[in-house]
């Protein structure tokens, strides 16, 4: 899941000119269980916007606009709105905004309502987010039984905790379980503690090398 936050409301009409035709695009995935894109959003910012005397002129909601084929559809199905609009307010993480300007026909200019924060994981409750994995490329998690060091550890520690953790803690915060304190006690809880004392060498950062492309088949 990638977690987003919707921009405060001033910071997008600065953006945007007076009588500004706009098409608003959301997301249907991560945008809706975030509330900063999905319909119920979508619709509240078309009502603010309107209030300020822009003009929407449609909006739509793709399951996933990341997916080029859901965009392209999106954009196909309401192509008559987007003909007629001067922009694109987009709703979405940064996926999905360069998923709608690199599927869009017509050039419009896009303004991006969200802010991209993390790869999250949800909780439960749907309301909280969790932040697990760098997407490193290089993954440890075989070794620490599901628990990222790299992610959980302020300072990205691989080999143990440092000299700052005290009685368990973080040295970052003091109401924090160390995450390798964590790794330690999931081992021993398995039988697998052998794993704790295995030096893992520096992190291959070629494999995070930007921009990263991959192809299936």
């Amino acid at each position: 899941m990638v977690i987003t936050e919707q921009k405060p409301f001033n910071e997008i009409v600065s953006h945007l000119k007076k009588g500004e035709k706009i098409f608003i695009i959301g997301c249907g995935e991560c945008s809706t269980t975030c509330k900063t894109g999905g319909e119920e959003e979508v619709l509240a910012l078309k009502k603010k916007l309107q209030e300020e005397g822009f003009l929407i002129t449609g909006f739509v909601v793709p399951k996933a606009p990341c997916i080029a084929s859901h965009i392209k559809s999106a954009i196909a199905k309401n192509f008559s709105q987007i003909k007629d609009s001067d922009s694109y307010l987009i709703l979405t993480c940064g996926l999905g905004a360069q998923s709608v300007i690199a599927n869009d026909r017509l050039g419009l200019p896009a303004h991006i309502g969200c802010n991209t924060l993390f790869i999250g994981m949800v909780g439960l409750d749907a309301k909280n987010f969790f932040e697990v994995c760098s997407a490193c490329g290089d993954c440890m998690l075989e070794d620490t039984l599901g628990i990222c060091a790299l992610t959980q550890c302020p300072k990205g520690i691989l080999n143990g905790p440092c000299g700052g953790m005290a009685e368990g803690k973080c040295e970052s915060d003091k109401d924090r379980e160390c995450v390798w304190v964590a790794i330690y006690n999931r081992l021993k809880d398995k039988g697998r503690l052998e794993s704790f004392f295995k030096i893992y060498p520096a992190k291959d950062f070629s494999k995070h090398k930007k921009p990263r492309h991959k192809v299936i088949g």
